[in-house]
């Protein structure tokens, strides 16, 4: 993987936060860091340079991290509402990452930040790109993580519904048609 490719925006009041991403990215090589104390200075960034992934804190003073992202998804003069967003906190409440989810970043880091999370996330938007959707007030990366081929709930779409057999004949778990 060429990360040394990549520029990454880190969006954090907190700027012993921010020397500590630096080093984990500088350490997988990565060389074009931008850095930003809040959402609006990361916007002005964002409007001048070609960022291919941000990583930014959800508690911030000024334009904290949720305000940010909804600006970078939803706002008519969003610079790329397409980039990629990596939310780091330490309020790791069901309520907030929620919030941020709801929001539309692709992914979470949770403090205390590591280089193996930090290079576990960069890999997952970088190889398992999720496409973007527009559902209601909702703007950005699918939601939904997997197929589970154990739900047995509706279906949007007529021709998406599968019954899970386990039928012998059939096989253990596979998909067959409903007649």
């Amino acid at each position: 993987m060429r990360f040394d490719l990549l520029k990454i925006l880190l969006v954090d009041d907190n700027q012993h936060m921010r020397l500590l991403l630096i080093e984990i990215l500088r350490a997988i090589g990565v060389r074009q860091v931008y850095e930003a104390m809040d959402g609006a200075e990361a916007l002005a960034i964002l409007r001048t340079t070609a960022i291919d992934v941000v990583f930014t804190d959800l508690s911030m003073n000024g334009l904290d991290g949720i305000d940010f992202v909804n600006l970078v998804r939803n706002s008519p003069d969003s610079p790329n509402p397409f980039v990629p967003i990596v939310m780091i906190t330490g309020h790791s409440t069901e309520r907030r990452v929620n919030e941020a989810r709801n929001a539309g970043v692709n992914e979470f880091l949770v403090k205390p930040v590591t280089a193996r999370g930090v290079i576990h996330r960069l890999t997952l938007l970088i190889e398992n790109p999720r496409p973007f959707v527009r559902a209601g007030d909702y703007f950005g990366p699918d939601r939904r993580r997997r197929d589970d081929p154990r739900y047995h709930g509706e279906r949007r779409r007529e021709e998406d519904r599968t019954t899970y057999v386990d039928d012998p004949e059939v096989g253990r778990g596979h998909p067959t048609r409903r007649i």
